[in-house]
């Protein structure tokens, strides 16, 4: 009875034994694997807001001859940093409405983790809008938007004395801004609008023109 050898497969060769023949090494044959050591990024659901730059991508119509020109603008964010969006929005407020040299000249005075952050978000919306969108003068920008939203929030724990436990928080903050060309808006604000009498009026006309009226034909 013949005695049947078993193949035997070494690292890069494939060697075959058969009863009363030499033995035979030849390369063996590429096997496709399943690579697990991809970007994580392409499982991984995005976190964080992802309408705020498709604004930049936006297109308007052409404009008429002797039509006012439409002022250039830029939307940018700066997402997932740690930071109390509480805090944040202070300093998220007081820049709303400056121009573009202004807040980078304020925020250096304010003594708060934010106002870094802010004066970072600041400058890349400005070589943003210099590089990508036309914009003549870097310094001709104000701040037409500023506003703060919720990032994530880690839960922790924290160790307590007799062996007790109590709950901790890890808060994050996105940061949101629009620059425009231009010289900035007198009144952003609608409770910094002159209170006189004329502008009361043209005010209440105008509330009593947007009335609905139920019921009516």
């Amino acid at each position: 009875m013949l005695k049947i050898f078993s193949s035997i497969l070494s690292r890069g060769s494939k060697t075959v034994f058969t009863p009363g023949i030499v033995p035979i090494s030849f390369p063996a044959q590429n096997v496709r694997t399943i690579s697990l050591s991809s970007s994580r990024n392409e499982w991984e659901k995005p976190v964080g807001p992802r309408r705020w730059p498709r604004q930049n991508k936006k297109v308007f119509p052409p404009q008429e001859i002797g039509e006012e020109r439409r002022p250039a603008f830029v939307c940018h964010m700066n997402l997932n940093f740690k930071y109390s969006p509480d805090k944040l929005w202070y300093v998220a407020c007081m820049v709303r409405g400056m121009t573009i040299d202004e807040a980078l000249r304020q925020l250096d005075y304010v003594k708060k983790k934010g106002a870094w952050i802010v004066k970072k978000t600041l400058l890349e919306a400005q070589e943003l809008a210099v590089k990508e969108h036309n914009v003549e003068f870097k310094s001709n920008l104000w701040v037409s938007e500023s506003f703060v939203g919720k990032g994530l929030v880690v839960h922790g724990i924290r160790r307590h004395a007799r062996m007790r436990a109590g709950h901790i928080t890890y808060r994050y903050a996105h940061y949101f801004v629009r620059l425009e060309e231009g010289p900035p808006l007198e009144n952003i604000y609608p409770h910094k609008l002159p209170r006189d009498g004329p502008t009361l009026l043209q005010q209440w006309i105008e509330e009593r023109r947007n009335e609905r009226i139920y019921n009516s034909v």
